[in-house]
């Protein structure tokens, strides 16, 4: 005999993990842009989700762009109560991946130098467009900002970014 209460409880516990299931994978890599120590991703990737978990209403599923807003909050709230974390500097730095020769560490030491020319906001835009690979439109909603402040922060990024690597910009 089913009850009306099991029946939404079931529909949640389904709604939750195809939540969990889609986006686990996405909201883990975006926090290791951030925190290079795995017990501390998996910490936050957690809390994160039973964040979802408490808010979640079936009829109304968050997207991944909510979760990647949470876990923004989540990384800003911890670092608020002096939890270390790195920097995203630091987290590009241990993200890149190749053999340790020369020429990697000497384009390692030109990206970290570019990235640091950058503002925050420049920086934060430029990790979410090619560390979380979001669209535009995405990053807007995530920062809460209009489509074309982001479009034009993106591109003042880029460009300053092709400066500090000695690249020539094209067109």
């Amino acid at each position: 005999m089913s009850t009306r209460g099991d029946d939404a409880e079931k529909q949640k516990d389904r709604a939750f993990s195809a939540l969990f299931d889609s986006n686990w994978a996405r909201v883990r890599h975006h926090v290791e842009g951030v925190v290079d120590d795995d017990a501390e991703v998996t910490e936050i990737v957690s809390e994160i989700f039973l964040l979802a978990w408490s808010r979640l209403d079936p009829m109304k599923p968050v997207d991944h762009l909510w979760l990647l807003r949470a876990a923004d909050r989540v990384l800003r709230s911890r670092a608020a109560r002096a939890v270390t974390r790195r920097t995203a500097l630091d987290a590009v730095h241990q993200g890149m991946s190749g053999a340790e020769g020369a020429a990697d560490l000497t384009m390692r030491v030109r990206v970290l130098t570019a990235l640091g020319v950058l503002s925050r906001t420049e920086r934060r835009i430029i990790m979410l467009t090619y560390w979380d690979a979001l669209a535009v439109g995405e990053i807007a909603e995530i920062l809460r900002s209009p489509k074309i402040r982001v479009r034009k922060a993106l591109r003042r990024a880029q460009r300053k970014l092709r400066a500090a690597l000695g690249l020539e910009e094209a067109g």
